[in-house]
């Protein structure tokens, strides 16, 4: 699902295995299912039984036979999923070239250069998370000045014994002195936190959990504001209920925190039990401190009040935008003015300004007009703002002078997806990002008051053994009702087009998120000949807020539809055939798959559901599904819980079809997507499809979904890459004995 983020000094709210072992028996039967079959029945899955569940809205009923498996603390569906994993982690342990994938990766990885994130800068000082290539996870690092010695502040590896601790959120203090720290295991996501004094190198005795994070600190260094949740079982439907923002004083009893912004503390802001509220405080624009409301809804709903005020409870909030002013991608302030960017009027948004002491978005300044391609972000710095645009496959910048109101294009030294970060608002210094799908990503420093753009002091060149061999494609493919729809397509240079390649489709299509090209070495299995090719499907930002709003809601249907258009066009002009053919759908992309597959099983010889929403009428009855109904839909509206039932795999899974191999992935730490919807839709399958292909359910009891850990995310997609191509015959990928 789509995270909701604030970062530290900004306002602006923002749209990523173990293998137990076997019993005896399982893995017997599971040796002997091997061969093809006419049947299930010969991969010896796990008895799954049925139960009378269903659900009636509005005089329709919708049955649920698998209901029982929702209950992951319950001892029989845990004995469930354990077998399922063992019979899964049994087959995938014999498909030959899925270890020498791991390996392969393991060893680009290495060559990799160090991989810079989270990078700020405060009082003189830079802070940044650095993975080296090969390391697991990230460290955390900071230098005196841009070209400062760097030292180390934290290694994760060493802070819990026998556990793998990720860097989740890094937020320093205005004056450099002391870091606030995210920290989470096992890709929970849940963060514990804990406060870095940077000079002696050590935590202050404070421990917060669990929390998403860290939010932004007060301008006097002494205290920072927070997420708290009121219940803390991650896996408890009253989760992601309502969440309040703490504010933290260094050296207090965390007992005492104060309920700073929340539905209980500003009952006159209406905020719904769902939505997700956030404090942060501009050190460029500080006289006032900024709350806004969040769930996945791009549009921003955001207060403020004088910073002068803050001692004084209750604090008197204004409005300075409601999601009726369609105000999305974050919002800038300068002098008297609030920036921000709209789609009122302007599909592919355009950017407007109002007074910030009398905001007024609907009668707005245009400052820059709609443009053919569309805004994805905007970043300021001391004297610019600056606009990052996208048609959906490659970006521009555009920089606007503030004293002038001009505007000029940055000239960038290579063509593909790029963002820009601009760590210190003091300066007009800024890094940009760059990478395609065959340009790995490339970091540059870029002065705005000259145009000078270099190579970055966070950049080391590297080369990739064989991916100068290949190429990428940009192409659009006519839908089902005549829209074009973009399709990227990486392969070997000179592939022939003969529909003897196994072919990996991949596709998403909620929230309004691009699916931008980006340089990844698990790439690396298109240099076996195999075709990837990812489409950019409706409910994706490629080309704006109506590209979004087409695969939305009711509109859901275009979405897989799209996919499967692009499907039909890779089998029509031979890249691939459907006996080759294997499509793929992460997060919210288990929509999209799970009903390309029961739509048009014909089309694709296996599928991926990874961490996958399959269960769309059931998901806003998981922790993360209320804030979700803003995308997807409630089942207590009508025309929305029809949309719902067209969205859901497992209700559209019919008796006696021949459907595709399918590899279910769940994280058992999952808190976005939780392992019993993929796994409804595996059961499903299992029981009703007569294709006799294998219908398998993996269980990442490491890991939630996703995690930073290289180790575990490896063999994870090793796994996923060797059964997608196993059952698209690829030489490389076939069971040994």
């Amino acid at each position: 699902m789509n995270p909701i983020a604030t970062k530290s000094k900004r306002l602006r709210t923002a749209p990523r295995d173990g293998r137990s072992r076997s019993s005896r028996w399982l893995f017997c039967l599971a040796a002997s299912a091997l061969l093809p079959a006419p049947s299930h029945a010969q991969w010896a899955y796990p008895v799954t039984k049925t139960v009378d569940a269903s659900d009636t809205y509005f005089g329709r009923t919708y049955k649920d036979p698998y209901r029982w498996l929702e209950n992951l603390k319950d001892k029989d569906v845990e004995a469930w999923f354990k077998a399922q994993a063992e019979l899964t982690d049994g087959i995938l342990a014999r498909i030959a070239g899925r270890d020498a994938l791991v390996e392969e990766w393991t060893a680009l990885d290495k060559l990799q250069p160090a991989r810079y994130r989270s990078i700020d800068y405060e009082n003189g000082r830079v802070f940044y998370k650095k993975t080296l290539g090969g390391e697991k996870v990230g460290k955390l690092y900071y230098r005196d000045g841009w070209n400062g010695e760097e030292k180390l502040l934290m290694d994760p590896g060493t802070y819990k014994a026998g556990v793998t601790t990720t860097v989740q959120r890094v937020v320093p203090s205005p004056d450099g002195r002391y870091i606030a720290l995210g920290l989470s295991s096992g890709g929970a996501e849940i963060s514990e936190i804990r406060v870095l004094d940077v000079d002696r190198g050590t935590f202050l005795p404070e421990s917060i959990y669990p929390s998403s994070g860290p939010m932004s600190w007060t301008l006097d260094n002494r205290a920072f504001f927070y997420d708290s949740r009121k219940v803390t079982d991650p896996k408890s439907l009253e989760f992601k209920l309502n969440r309040k923002v703490r504010l933290h004083r260094l050296g207090t009893d965390t007992a005492t925190d104060t309920d700073f912004f929340s539905n209980e503390s500003n009952p006159e802001l209406g905020i719904a039990p769902k939505e997700g509220p956030n404090v942060s405080i501009d050190e460029s624009y500080p006289d006032y401190v900024f709350g806004s409301v969040n769930t996945v809804q791009e549009e921003n709903r955001i207060y403020f009040a004088p910073i002068s005020e803050m001692g004084h409870a209750p604090l008197k909030w204004s409005v300075l935008c409601q999601v009726s002013d369609n105000l999305v991608k974050g919002v800038e302030f300068h002098g008297e003015y609030a920036y921000g960017v709209t789609h009122e009027g302007a599909p592919n948004y355009k950017l407007v300004r109002t007074l910030v002491k009398h905001p007024d978005w609907k009668h707005a300044e245009t400052v820059i007009a709609e443009a053919r391609d569309s805004i994805d972000s905007i970043q300021k710095t001391k004297d610019f703002l600056f606009v990052t645009y996208s048609n959906g496959i490659v970006g521009r910048v555009v920089k606007l002078d503030f004293a002038t109101g001009r505007t000029s294009d940055v000239a960038l030294p290579a063509s593909g997806t790029v963002f820009l970060l601009c760590p210190d608002w003091h300066t007009n210094r800024c890094i940009v990002y760059l990478t395609s799908w065959t340009l790995p990503l490339t970091l540059y420093d870029y002065d705005a008051d000259t145009g000078a753009i270099a190579k970055s002091i966070f950049n080391t060149a590297v080369s990739y053994p064989g991916f100068e061999n290949l190429v990428s494609e940009e192409i659009e493919v006519p839908g089902h009702d005549g829209v074009m729809v973009p399709l990227s397509i990486v392969h070997l240079k000179g592939l022939p087009l003969d529909g003897s390649h196994s072919c990996i489709l991949e596709g998403y299509g909620s929230y309004g998120n691009t699916f931008s090209p980006y340089f990844d070495i698990l790439n690396s299995v298109a240099l076996r000949g195999v075709v990837l090719a990812f489409a950019h499907v409706r409910g994706g930002g490629e080309k704006g807020e109506s590209w979004y709003r087409a695969g939305y809601k009711t509109t859901k249907p275009n979405t897989w539809k799209d996919l499967i258009s692009c499907a039909e066009f890779l089998v029509k002009q031979g890249y691939t055939s459907p006996q080759k053919l294997a499509g793929t759908g992460t997060s919210a992309g288990g929509i999209t798959i799970s009903r390309a597959i029961t739509e048009r099983p014909d089309l694709f010889a296996a599928a991926v559901c990874n961490v996958g929403c399959a269960n769309a009428m059931r998901m806003e009855f998981t922790p993360n599904g209320p804030v979700n109904t803003p995308e997807f839909g409630t089942v207590k509206d009508p025309t929305e819980c029809a949309a719902l039932y067209d969205m859901d795999g497992v209700q559209h899974v019919q008796p006696g079809s021949s459907y595709p191999a399918l590899l279910g992935v769940g994280g058992w730490n999952d808190p976005r997507v939780p392992a019993w919807e993929p796994a409804k839709f595996v059961a499903a399958v299992q029981n009703e499809s007569t294709s006799g292909k294998p219908v398998l359910m993996k269980v990442n009891y490491d890991n939630g979904h996703f995690t930073e850990d290289k180790t575990v995310t490896f063999k994870n997609f090793a796994g996923q890459f060797a059964f997608m191509l196993w059952q698209t015959g690829h030489k490389d990928f076939q069971l040994s004995n």
